[in-house]
């Protein structure tokens, strides 16, 4: 720990690196002080002493010890001058056999020592037997772990045939267990992180911009701060942050994931239960429907823009009055830059004519875009866009099908064949059926999206929104600012629509 006893680099020829790790801080039996203390001792016994700690807490054995945080810059030389290392026993140097003769090699070639504190001294690599005795404890090591990873894969296995969750919970969700160090009991929804990520969907699945995307949706969940799903997990359990920040891929995986759905899954995919039917092990965060149309929003799509994710209120609305091009922020102004047309300096040929190239304030162009805005648009009631998924038979009908189906190929490949599985064949299948003639019977209502008010005017939700939020407000009105050069009139021609769905202007 960081209260361990060290002292500082003096050129002695026996200042050491203590070397901890532990692949889970839980782990009594190696606890941090317990490793700390033999390290102590050994270093002691050695007539050294300890410069510092190489801890790495929350790293597999596996871990190639260049590569872990904390003892691979003292490897690779990144961490200043030193002795030789220190550790609590061969296992915590590494638990592949490999990994650790290499380590070895490279601390030997360097000059430094290693000692262990399952070992007298310091190890003498001359020696064949002080070698054959590492290389005992490095094999050692490593057959512990591969019955560790066997226990572990045997545990996921029984984990999925009995259709109880394993491994960490899916963003939305928590695990539930009667006492903290027990088995989990069940899996429930965790409201905060549910509430996010729906907000997400809802936003994705509202947009008919193009501007609302898994990208913006990272940038905007950075920006409010919001616990990325790791450091969420952090939180359950109360464990510290590490400050991960959300990115478009993770935003996709959990809004395109069937975990959403409540499902026990493996390998991607929702484990199959005895049924035929995935395995849910918990209430869904959304209904079928919902989850294929949020496929479908988050496809990637060709376009010839992109969807802003900064936070400057004119990206993408702002054009020059010479030439057409977008307007880009420029350095010329000394307070918060400017808007400016670069097209021709940038060397497009249909810009080639731009000059003089227009160029404003970001200030003073924001603030007369925002007047604009509320002086046409300020007293409209804003009414928010919800997703309505319709009913979902089609959809439900599409997944006993694909149900059905997978019993008959399996029964085509010989399964069911004995007299009791064929009986429970015969009962499953007719019950599918059934199910799906029910549902075909029920009148379909197609998806859509509809809308409900809020009871905010725009003009109030225009002065407690951020430039980003503002700017998804421009472009819902499809707002256009043009810029010309000094001495044009009008210098700037701002353009918009009445008034787009989802807004009710007042009369």
């Amino acid at each position: 720990m960081e209260d361990m006893l060290t002292t500082e680099y003096d050129g002695c020829g026996a200042c050491w690196v203590g070397v901890r790790r532990l692949s889970r801080k839980t782990d009594k039996t190696n606890s941090p002080e317990r490793q700390g203390n033999q390290i102590l001792g050994a270093s002691s016994d050695a007539g050294g002493h300890i410069i510092a700690w190489a801890d790495d807490w929350e790293v597999s054995g596996a871990t190639d010890p260049l590569t872990r945080p904390g003892f691979g810059p003292w490897l690779r030389g990144e961490m200043g001058p030193y002795d030789g290392i220190v550790s609590a026993s061969v296992c915590r140097v590494g638990r592949n056999v490999r990994d650790t003769l290499n380590t070895q090699a490279l601390l030997t070639g360097q000059g430094r020592v290693v000692i262990t504190a399952d070992h007298a001294g310091v190890w003498d690599f001359s020696d064949p037997n002080e070698e054959n005795n590492w290389i005992a404890k490095a094999w050692g090591s490593q057959m512990e772990l591969r019955a560790i990873q066997k226990r572990n894969r045997d545990e996921t296995v029984r984990a999925r045939e009995n259709g109880d969750p394993k491994q960490r919970p899916s963003y939305g969700y928590m695990f539930v267990r009667l006492s903290p160090t027990a088995r989990i009991d069940h899996v429930e929804i965790d409201e905060v992180a549910a509430e996010v990520i729906r907000e997400v969907a809802r936003r994705i699945l509202a947009d008919e911009t193009g501007k609302v995307t898994c990208a913006t949706e990272a940038a905007r969940l950075n920006r409010e701060k919001i616990p990325a799903p790791s450091d969420r997990r952090a939180q359950l359990y109360a464990r510290p942050m590490k400050g991960h920040v959300w990115t478009a891929k993770t935003v996709k995986h959990i809004l395109t994931s069937e975990a959403a759905l409540g499902f026990l899954m493996h390998d991607g995919r929702p484990v199959i239960g005895a049924d035929g039917r995935p395995t849910r092990i918990a209430e869904p965060l959304w209904d079928r429907p919902t989850h294929d149309a949020l496929i479908a929003a988050t496809a990637p799509k060709r376009s010839a823009s992109r969807a802003p994710k900064g936070v400057q209120l004119l990206s993408g609305l702002a054009f020059c009055g010479n030439c057409g091009a977008r307007l880009y922020l420029t350095g010329r102004r000394s307070d918060s830059g400017a808007y400016g047309c670069s097209a021709r300096v940038r060397g497009i040929p249909a810009s080639a004519g731009c000059k003089p190239a227009p160029a404003i304030g970001v200030a003073a162009l924001d603030a007369q875009v925002g007047e604009w805005f509320l002086a046409r648009y300020g007293m409209a009631s804003v009414m928010r866009k919800v997703y309505d998924p319709g009913t979902g038979h089609t959809a439900q009908i599409a997944e006993l099908e694909a149900t059905r189906k997978r019993l008959r190929d399996d029964r085509n490949a010989g399964l069911y064949d004995s007299a009791d599985d064929a009986e429970w064949y015969r009962t499953e299948y007719k019950r599918i059926g059934d199910e799906i003639a029910a549902l075909r019977a029920l009148p379909e209502r197609k998806p859509g999206i509809r809308t409900v008010p809020t009871g905010r005017t725009i003009a109030e939700e225009w002065q407690s929104a951020d430039n980003a939020r503002r700017r998804e407000m421009l472009a819902e009105f499809e707002v256009r600012v043009v810029l010309h050069p000094t001495g044009h009139t009008p210098r700037v021609a701002i353009t918009g629509i009445q008034a787009p769905e989802g807004y009710e202007l007042a009369d």
